[in-house]
């Protein structure tokens, strides 16, 4: 039997540790499946363009993000929850913004005499474009008239773009920050988290079709990892020393994150479209049967 390679994407960022347990393992290759990784700074925005585009085949990526790009029309499908809990996204910012804290956000956006707030994210379609919408409508202010983006593709573009003054705020997971905020890069004045499951383990819909049992081998050996790395002793030191994090920050970021092994269920998508559609982000809600 020839060996089937699999190319798989997804942020680099301390939720995916259970794939870098999968892959140093080599388990798969019993199996002939060849798992290859690649991480993308860009985050969800950036892996619908190489699923699309055929560069990757699966991707771990942002509930929201990946359901906006389904109902835009791109053939990809969910396969499960992959990290069942929310995102804590960081409202950040720089000290050239003038903002200190959520009231200064919420009197810029309404002094309709300013400018619209500008928002750095990493794709159009991203999640940190998408959170940006509803992190404004929780505030009880309206984002299509008060928001303007620039699209900036990473963490450390959105850093230079906050620092000369060319976007106001950025959104991003809150843990990945944690070090720029502590050396005063960033400043972190509000926190929103995802009102539904944050990651979800997706395809390519032809790959998924035409190799459903090396994803079901590649499901069970991931699913496999993420519940015996919770076991390892030395855990909290890996991923301190891995992500460049504090171990107290680790622990705090274990006790609120949990991984899944559950199918995307049909009310958190119809959720989730309800909240895009509102927001003028889709035409119109699909039947949960795109998805499946």
């Amino acid at each position: 039997m020839n060996s089937l390679t699999v190319h798989i994407g997804g942020v680099p960022e301390h939720f995916n540790y259970p794939w870098y347990l999968l892959l140093k393992s080599k388990e798969l290759h019993k199996e002939q499946i060849n798992l290859r990784w690649r991480d993308f700074d860009g985050g969800t925005g950036a892996m619908v363009h190489s699923l699309v585009n055929g560069e990757i085949d699966l991707a771990v990526m942002l509930t929201e993000g990946v359901t906006k790009a389904i109902c835009d029309g791109a053939p990809i499908k969910l396969i499960q929850y992959f990290v069942s809990t929310p995102l804590i996204w960081g409202v950040h910012t720089h000290p050239v913004s003038g903002l200190t804290n959520r009231q200064d956000l919420i009197n810029r956006i309404k002094n309709t005499t300013n400018p619209p707030l500008n928002v750095a994210i990493s794709r159009h379609g991203s999640g940190s474009h998408l959170m940006a919408y509803l992190y404004a409508k929780s505030l009880g202010l309206d984002p299509n008239a008060r928001l303007s983006f620039r699209e900036v593709g990473d963490l450390e573009h959105a850093l230079d773009a906050l620092k000369h003054g060319q976007s106001d705020i950025f959104l991003w997971e809150k843990f990945t920050t944690q070090p720029y905020v502590s050396q005063f890069d960033f400043m972190r004045i509000d926190e929103y988290p995802t009102p539904w499951p944050c990651f979800v383990l997706a395809g390519r819909e032809d790959f998924v079709i035409n190799h459903s049992d090396s994803v079901e081998k590649i499901k069970l050996g991931i699913n496999k990892h993420a519940a015996a790395m919770l076991e390892r002793p030395t855990l909290v030191h890996e991923l301190a020393t891995r992500y460049s994090q504090e171990p107290a920050a680790i622990e705090s970021w274990l006790s609120k994150t949990q991984w899944s092994q559950h199918p995307v269920d049909s009310a958190t998508l119809a959720q989730v479209q309800i909240e895009l559609l509102d927001l003028g982000l889709i035409e119109q809600i699909y039947s949960d049967k795109l998805f499946f």
